[in-house]
Parts: structure tokens; C-alpha cells; sequence
């Protein structure tokens, strides 16, 4: 048999293979994969990068109306506030301030408003040595009394930084603490954790996790 015959024989013999397999699919001989159920979209809320409270500092970085936040739309600058407590020791907030839920510290021992703010000007942040900071600032006032944390929110541990591991490639942003934490009640309420990755054979990891255990597998 020559070169050309054994050719010809063997593209006859992959004609009839595929042939083959072709009714051989058809008739599902081998039967079928099962359909992998269609996975769920996240919650939005699990990808949203917006931090989850928008601060004071915010509104004015963003041009936002301010009125409602700064001290002097009410108070008079020439005078001093007064603060009053009851007979517990505790701060009494005027109605005007009834929304503020103070509960700064333990034992109520950092509820009082001239610990962060000024005396002379409410507007100003005011440190335990002296120094006066824009509410801008406020994440050096944080770190007056929150050292450690606040090292770990300068190298990305803590709060939500985000941008460029490689900072020749570009810049990274740090979210400020009173973006995430109310500075008058700072405790952040726990938050549903977010679902883990969707198994691509659900099933044949649901197989393995059972034999882990020593279930049979039926």
C-alpha cells in the first residue's frame, strides 16, 4: 500500500470516527453534565465603596451644604457655651442637640464637648496639648488618645484605603476615621460579613466536605 492508499484509508477511518461520535452525542450515550444553577448577584451593598457615613469634612471637600453642621449658624461666637449635667454627672444636650447619641469612652468619662472642641471657637479642634486642628483634621485628634490604631490606619491596616500598591504608578487615598466612625459614638455596629466565593461544582465540593466527615456518599 502506498503512501497515497494509506491516506485515503485514514481520513476514511477519522470520517466514520467522528460520524460515530456524532450519533453517539445525539443519543446521549454518555448522558449529560448536570446544568450548573445560575449564581446569584452580590448585595450592592457588599461592593459599594462608599464609606458608610459621610462627615462633616466631607461636605466640605465636596461643596455640600454645611449650614446644618456648623456651630455659629446657632450658637453666638462671642459667647462661651455653657454645659449642664445632672446629678448623675452625666451631660444634659439642650433639644436642639437631642439627635447626638454622646457615648464617647467608657464610663462616660469623654462626654463632654470641650474635650475635642474649643472653648473659644466650637468650629476648631482642640488636642490634649493645645493645639487647635480644622475639623478637617480630625483624624490627628483621633490619634491624640487612638495611637495604635491610627498606625495601622497610616500603613493601610486599618480603614478603608484604596489606590495604588505601587505609589511610582499613583497616589492612595485614606479614608478619614469620622467617615466610618461617629465621632460622638465612635463603636461601629457589626455588619453582616459578605458571601463567600460561589464553588464552580457545588456538588462535587459537597462530596468532598461530606467525606471530610466521614458521611458516605450514596
Amino acid at each position: 500500500m502506498n503512501d497515497n492508499e494509506k491516506t485515503g484509508v485514514t481520513l476514511i477511518g477519522l470520517a466514520l470516527l467522528f460520524l460515530a461520535l456524532y450519533f453517539a452525542f445525539m443519543r446521549d450515550l454518555w448522558g449529560r453534565p448536570e446544568a450548573r444553577p445560575d449564581i446569584p448577584l452580590v448585595d450592592a451593598t457588599v461592593t459599594n465603596t462608599a464609606t458608610v457615613r459621610q462627615s462633616t469634612a466631607q461636605l466640605k471637600q465636596t461643596g455640600g451644604d454645611t449650614s446644618g453642621v456648623e456651630c455659629y449658624t446657632c450658637h453666638e461666637r462671642s459667647k462661651v457655651m455653657q454645659l449642664h449635667y445632672n446629678t448623675n454627672g452625666n451631660l444634659v444636650l439642650p433639644k436642639e442637640h437631642q439627635d447626638l447619641n454622646i457615648r464617647h469612652g467608657r464610663n462616660n468619662r469623654n462626654n463632654n464637648c470641650f474635650n475635642c472642641h474649643s472653648t473659644t471657637n466650637m468650629e476648631m479642634l482642640l488636642t490634649r496639648d493645645g493645639r487647635l486642628l480644622k475639623i478637617e483634621q480630625s483624624t490627628l485628634l483621633c490619634a491624640n488618645c487612638h495611637g495604635p490604631t491610627y498606625r495601622d490606619w497610616e500603613v493601610g491596616v486599618h480603614g478603608r484605603m484604596s489606590g495604588f500598591w505601587n505609589r511610582s504608578a499613583g497616589a492612595v487615598t485614606r479614608q478619614d476615621c469620622v467617615s466610618c466612625h461617629d465621632p460622638h459614638n465612635p463603636e461601629f455596629p457589626s455588619r453582616k460579613p459578605a458571601p463567600g466565593p460561589h464553588p464552580l461544582h457545588p456538588h462535587a465540593e459537597a462530596a468532598s466536605e461530606q467525606a471530610k466527615h466521614g458521611v458516605p456518599i450514596l
